[in-house]
């Protein structure tokens, strides 16, 4: 089983942000069949690489010019978090991140579900209903980063899941 995730399409209107004018999907196939979403929202999102923390550290100093909202603990107010991201709603099935900010309002969907075979599959969407110009110019510019992370970070969580479900060698 390969722990490369799958860009598809995303389901679009989707409920968790109506108005979004900007989305993708990364979708993962992975062995473990009681995986719920938070689970997978907190394997895939709780603890970023070095390289990703120093590119939202970057994203923080450029941003906070324009006075929009930097990642961490002023996005989520008295919200409950995973990773940078605030908790919007959470089910075994699916969990909703995000915030509104005055550009943007951003949601991150985790959806796991059974694939049929004893696995399941994961869908990581990202949607954004860009407010004005300057979210426009903000997404043009973030998502070959944002791609990027996203793909790593799926990859990274799926050869996790597959290796703990790999029997111990004798």
């Amino acid at each position: 089983m390969s722990a490369k995730p799958l860009m598809v399409k995303p389901h679009m209107p989707h409920p968790a942000l109506p108005g979004a004018d900007w989305a993708d999907c990364f979708e993962l196939q992975v062995p473990k069949s009681d995986l719920t979403a938070i689970a997978a929202a907190r394997a895939m999102l709780g603890r970023f690489p070095p390289w990703v923390r120093l590119l939202m550290s970057l994203r923080n100093s450029v941003t906070s010019i324009f006075g929009l909202k930097s990642t961490g603990s002023d996005l989520a107010g008295n919200k409950e978090t995973i990773g940078f991201f605030p908790i919007v709603s959470q089910s075994d099935d699916q969990v909703v991140l995000g915030f509104d900010d005055r550009h943007l309002d951003f949601r991150v969907v985790i959806d796991v579900r059974d694939d049929g075979r004893g696995r399941r599959l994961v869908d990581t969407t990202t949607l954004v209903k860009r407010k004005i110009l300057l979210g426009r110019i903000y997404i043009a510019l973030i998502t070959p980063f944002h791609r990027l992370i996203v793909a790593r970070m799926l990859a990274d969580f799926g050869r996790r899941m597959n290796s703990a479900s790999l029997p111990a060698s004798p």
